[in-house]
């Protein structure tokens, strides 16, 4: 972690114990900043990945921050989303907003919820 993205513990926050030590924010990037301060950073470079390089370009130029969270796309007891087809279906049955899948930008409120999401609720708990 950068040394100017880290967050200088309170006092009080230094003498918690525990799991109560998770509750410090240390850093501007809070929800990738292990309590030790290091993180699992993974790059991406434009020849490699072009769209999704530009994508984090204009992230940081919008908020100042060159980090996009990565995290599996499923939700618990299922497995990771694997196909388009498995994206759109946890995408209608998640409180997700957006879903982007290649060039598309799915947007939820321009989509109706079948019938079938509300049972599914009952299955399934949300992270």
């Amino acid at each position: 972690m950068a040394k100017s993205r880290q967050r200088e513990m309170t006092s009080e926050e230094q003498t918690r114990f525990g799991l109560e030590k998770l509750l410090a924010i240390r850093s501007t990037i809070p929800a990738v900043t292990h309590v030790d301060y290091s993180a699992r950073v993974q790059t991406v470079t434009e020849e490699h990945s072009p769209m999704y390089y530009r994508m984090i370009r204009k992230f940081d130029e919008k908020y100042g921050c060159p980090v996009i969270i990565n995290t599996s796309f499923n939700v618990r007891g299922e497995p990771i989303v694997g196909t388009p087809e498995h994206a759109y279906v946890c995408f209608m049955r998640t409180n997700m907003d957006y879903l982007l899948v290649g060039n598309f930008l799915l947007e939820k409120k321009t989509r109706s919820r079948s019938t079938r999401t509300i049972d599914w609720l009952k299955e399934f708990e949300l992270d």
